[in-house]
């Protein structure tokens, strides 16, 4: 759970108590990401952990306490209790692609990112890509901190996770494909990664389950610039006002490939992104964000 007040809003656990099994199989703990030892009680006797929340905005004023303190010392607060707990057998780490592509070099589109490629926390200092450089030193503090605990870790570095929405809030990704349906009158000139979030929830579980499975997992269906999903949406949705024209008389970022052979080996078999698209739209339409 991410700060002190959210382990008693039921707007953050409804949904979880909800699930099926949950009664049963479901157990809440308060934790503060930033307390140390306050995941002990959480990870004793567990075999998996599975390690996910970090902070994704864009809109920081102080990117140190906002972004890179919650990633780094929260990532290793939960490794360090993991590492005191002989149970663990593998912890699985949520990451990002922004943890892989932001290395400087040039993203065209006969290049091919694969899990070989490391974001350069420097190169997005200047830039002012605080996001970017948070889950870059978390990754990178996890590998650290887990090659020298004799942990397991694996990590899953997802693009722009969309579908369906199983909290009733908005979440970063959502609200990206939400402002494109609810009257924006552009579209930004971005390109990005997106995936399925059922796809990134099976990963997860298949990097738990699958004993071979080491190192990072970028999981990406398509690399799409938003006048592509404008387009798609189009097509979806004839009836739905959609922006016309991009925010900026920039060049179009240019889109890159990302590799999908690793993902194939956790039995991955990607959503496409229309479908994907469709069942992020239908799903904010079932949680009132959007109607038509």
């Amino acid at each position: 759970m991410h700060s002190h007040e959210s382990w008693n809003d039921p707007r953050k656990t409804q949904h979880l108590l909800s699930l099926e099994g949950a009664a049963d199989r479901l157990k809440l703990f308060k934790a503060n990401l930033l307390e140390d030892g306050s995941y002990d009680s959480v990870v004793e006797g567990c075999e998996g952990v599975f390690h996910t929340a970090s902070p994704f905005y864009h809109d920081v004023t102080d990117p140190q306490a906002e972004l890179l303190d919650p990633a780094v010392k929260g990532t290793l607060n939960v490794l360090n209790s993991c590492a005191k707990t002989p149970s663990v057998k593998r912890v699985v780490l949520t990451s990002s692609i922004a943890a892989v592509a932001y290395n400087g070099k040039p993203r065209t589109p006969d290049v091919m990112i694969d899990e070989s490629w490391f974001t350069d926390p420097d190169y997005c200092r200047g830039l002012k890509l605080w996001y970017v450089v948070s889950k870059t030193l978390a990754e990178d503090a996890a590998w650290n901190f887990s090659k020298e605990k004799g942990i397991d870790m694996v990590a899953l570095n997802p693009a722009m996770v969309i579908g369906p929405l199983l909290q009733p809030t908005l979440n970063t990704s959502a609200a990206a494909v939400l402002s494109l349906i609810k009257g924006a009158q552009t579209f930004p000139n971005a390109t990005f990664g997106w995936v399925n979030v059922k796809d990134v929830a099976n990963a997860h579980i298949q990097a738990f389950e699958i004993p071979s499975a080491s190192g990072r997992y970028c999981l990406v269906e398509r690399v799409a610039h938003y006048s592509e999903i404008v387009e798609i949406l189009r097509e979806l949705y004839p009836s739905f006002q959609l922006p016309e024209k991009c925010a900026d008389d920039k060049p179009y970022v240019p889109k890159y490939q990302v590799s999908k052979e690793k993902a194939k080996t956790l039995g991955i078999e990607f959503i496409p992104l229309e479908v994907s698209l469709k069942e992020t739209v239908e799903s904010l339409k079932e949680k009132g964000f959007v109607s038509f």
